[in-house]
């Protein structure tokens, strides 16, 4: 009798992780570490709502020399704000939450973050590199233009800043320390920059691994 034969696997048949876990776990730390460095400027609420501090301007040149003073010390209180709002619509709105979170996990697992060796196949149809990027392009023009998420993002962000305009405007600066060492460059968005610079780091890799 013949020796009975021992299955042996392929290692290329091996299934793969959907996503380079390396990368996708340096881009998670890179960004908690953004988010909490961000956090840790953050002002006092109590400053923030503080009524003895609010008056009307007297002037729209002084209301926006307020603006300015006040975006620079209360910018990680304003992006907290804006975040909120904008989180109470995406969940006051489930299917436009729903849309815009299967965009971003698309975006993740089917090419930021899939390992660079391992093609797209869907329905048995390989997909090149080239075409990943042009489908998932052309889905977020239709997701974001073509349906209720792009309004709905637009409203959110236009009645956060309003309020944080508003508040600007009338909230009285002459109480707060500001920072004069603080760079010039350091405004508004410096918070979002910062998470937005240490993603991209975390993200070229696997970015340019397709090149």
């Amino acid at each position: 009798m013949s020796s009975p034969t021992i299955p042996i696997s392929n290692p290329q048949t091996l299934s793969q992780p959907p996503i380079a876990t390396p990368a996708f776990r340096t881009f998670l730390s890179r960004l908690s570490i953004s988010i909490r460095q961000g956090f840790s400027q953050r002002r006092p609420w109590y400053e923030l709502i503080d009524r003895s501090s609010m008056a009307r301007p007297d002037s729209i040149s002084e209301a926006a020399t307020r603006i300015r003073k006040n975006l620079s010390y209360f910018k990680v209180n304003y992006i907290t704000l804006l975040a909120l709002i904008l989180g109470f619509s995406l969940l006051s709105h489930p299917l436009s939450l729903l849309a815009l979170l299967s965009l971003l996990a698309s975006w993740i697992f089917l090419y930021l973050f899939r390992p660079s060796d391992q093609p797209l196949v869907i329905l048995g149809r390989t997909f090149s590199e080239r075409e990943t990027l042009g489908i998932l392009v052309v889905l977020t023009i239709v997701v974001i233009f073509l349906t209720s998420v792009g309004s709905l993002l637009i409203s959110a962000l236009m009645v956060g800043f309003a309020l944080v305009c508003a508040h600007g405007a009338f909230r009285v600066p002459d109480d707060l320390f500001l920072d004069d060492q603080e760079p010039a460059s350091a405004g508004f968005l410096s918070f979002l920059g910062g998470g937005a610079s240490s993603a991209a780091v975390a993200a070229a890799p696997a970015v340019l691994a397709r090149v």
